[in-house]
């Protein structure tokens, strides 16, 4: 399956590392123009020699003022993958303020400024588009330790399906896509734990962990008129963990 994005403009946050940087280098590959948001600058200046005419743009989404500043007047974008996100463990009990607040600012505040802003700018030209949201089976499943993360990504899951349902009839598409563990910076956090990265692999019925790559194509998949007709659903790249 061919998927071609020649004269599309993209934006996709979180775009350092792990999920985000292919999804730009997939993008970019693919023809689309890639405005790449990113939070540390070294990143995007590795990232804009490995992809040559994208556009990078550093702020940190966490912070609404600045995210306004740098994203206000980005122009016209066609497709927008809302990735950006931080993972801070900590029991339930131990849960603080401070993690909590930072994660909803960043995992799901963000998805709403950014989409807000991409979404009034097609409806004013009279274009289509498609949002794809980097959600998580832990959406779905619970974990320990990942109280805040997961109370967003279960978030954004609802608020996705909310975002297709009024953002639909202006032919403007939003999904999910919803990983299990994969070996991205964030998830090598996880799989320095033997005992529960084993766990987990046990439950997943093909016994492996996702590549980056699966996940890329989920979102391309997504971002492309080959779904044409997927709206407010979520792609599980889990292996058949939620199957068990």
């Amino acid at each position: 399956m061919q998927i071609n994005f020649s004269g599309l403009r993209a934006l996709v946050t979180g775009a350092g590392k792990g999920f985000g940087r292919d999804t730009v280098k997939a993008l970019h590959d693919s023809g689309a123009q890639v405005v790449a948001v990113s939070r540390t600058n070294e990143d995007l200046v590795s990232l804009s020699k490995e992809c040559p005419g994208i556009e990078p743009v550093c702020v940190d989404l966490g912070d609404w003022e600045a995210t306004e500043r740098a994203l206000g007047n980005i122009g016209p974008i066609d497709l927008l993958v809302n990735n950006a996100g931080v993972l801070l463990e900590q029991p339930f009990l131990e849960v603080s303020k401070e993690a909590f607040d930072r994660t909803i600012n960043v995992n799901l505040r963000s998805v709403i400024q950014v989409s807000q802003m991409v979404a009034k700018g097609m409806i004013a030209r009279g274009v289509p588009g498609s949002i794809v949201n980097v959600s998580s089976m832990v959406s779905r499943a619970a974990v320990i330790n990942l109280t805040s993360y997961s109370s967003t990504k279960g978030a954004m899951d609802m608020l996705t399906k909310i975002m297709a349902l009024e953002l639909g009839p202006h032919k403007i598409r939003v999904n999910t896509v919803n990983p299990t563990l994969v070996l991205t910076h964030m998830g090598r956090k996880f799989a320095t734990n033997v005992e529960f990265a084993n766990a987990l692999k046990e439950r997943i019925p093909l016994k492996k962990f996702a590549e980056v790559e699966d996940v890329v194509y989920g979102i391309l998949f997504l971002l492309s008129d080959k779904s044409a007709m997927v709206n407010g659903s979520g792609i599980l790249v889990d292996g058949g963990y939620l199957a068990c």
